[in-house]
């Protein structure tokens, strides 16, 4: 192969790869803004929950035992107890009042603030859990708030949607330009393929150097891209941007299975994609290649 042919060989596969990445790139932007989206949607789910007042004459045993009882349910994801005592010095600091030295007495009552689970933020899930806490001897009331609730999961629903069609469209479109890139690219070999034919090469022996360099290419490309998605994750999560709170809503599980995923899709998509635009100009005619 002479230099200049070499020269044109190194050139389009370093076009192709830095093609590739930059799609890869993409892809994996939308789908670390997808995984933070979910952790997002479920800490704000986890905000939700309810309010159960004690009853004045409950006992200390009874609401041990609803604390105990609470704190190991599995739908909790936290709860705070609030005595009354507690719950009078809350209300002086917010509104400057003692009740005691107006009333005589504390008329507040003790509480438990319990958040629960995602998968529980729901009305049907709050309503039933509330149901079922009201029969327990020490318990007042539960307040669950189910209007704000429903309010919540609206809004959550509304953005998951719309995430996921542009997450569908970006992948449409990335998929296009792959598939485009790696057919430029085996276009660019035509010539080859038709000589290679000449001599008798099987289709299998034309496709194999083609498919195996397009692998690589699909390969490299997605490493340059996860390296690219890590200095941006890394970036974003510095004290001069958003500040390292971002890496709360990024998982290291989630953020590793993208990283893995990116070289095996590249490899996928520019294999496969290799594969019929080889078989493509293995059929056409020499006058066809033009």
């Amino acid at each position: 192969m002479s230099s200049r042919k070499k020269i044109s060989y190194f050139s389009a596969n370093v076009t192709a790869i830095i093609s590739v990445a930059m799609v890869l790139l993409l892809l994996g932007i939308v789908a670390v803004i997808g995984v933070a989206a979910q952790e997002i949607s479920m800490k704000i789910k986890e905000e939700i929950g309810f309010d159960i007042s004690l009853k004045e004459d409950a006992s200390e045993a009874q609401i041990s035992a609803l604390r105990r009882e609470i704190a190991f349910a599995p739908y909790v994801s936290r709860m705070r107890y609030v005595s009354k005592e507690e719950a009078l010095q809350y209300w002086k600091q917010q509104t400057g009042e003692d009740l005691v030295a107006v009333l005589g007495f504390n008329p507040l009552t003790s509480e438990i603030e319990v958040h629960v689970k995602s998968d529980y933020a729901n009305a049907t899930s709050l309503d039933r859990l509330a149901a079922s806490l009201k029969r327990n001897a020490a318990v007042e009331s539960v307040t669950t708030h189910t209007d704000h609730v429903e309010a919540v999961n609206e809004s959550l629903g509304e953005a998951a949607l719309v995430l996921g069609v542009v997450a569908v469209a970006m992948l449409v479109i990335s998929l296009a330009l792959i598939n485009n890139t790696v057919r430029m690219t085996v276009y660019s070999k035509r010539f080859l393929i038709h000589t290679m034919k000449l001599v008798g090469a099987t289709p299998g022996f034309i496709r194999r150097p083609i498919v195996v360099s397009s692998l690589l290419n699909g390969v490299i490309a997605a490493l340059v891209a996860v390296a690219l998605l890590a200095a941006m994750i890394y970036y974003v999560g510095s004290d001069g941007f958003v500040g390292e709170s971002v890496h709360e809503f990024l998982p290291i599980e989630s953020m590793g299975a993208i990283c893995a995923a990116m070289p095996a899709l590249g490899a996928l998509l520019c294999g496969v994609t290799a594969f019929f635009a080889a078989g493509k100009y293995i059929r056409l005619d020499y006058d066809k290649l033009f």
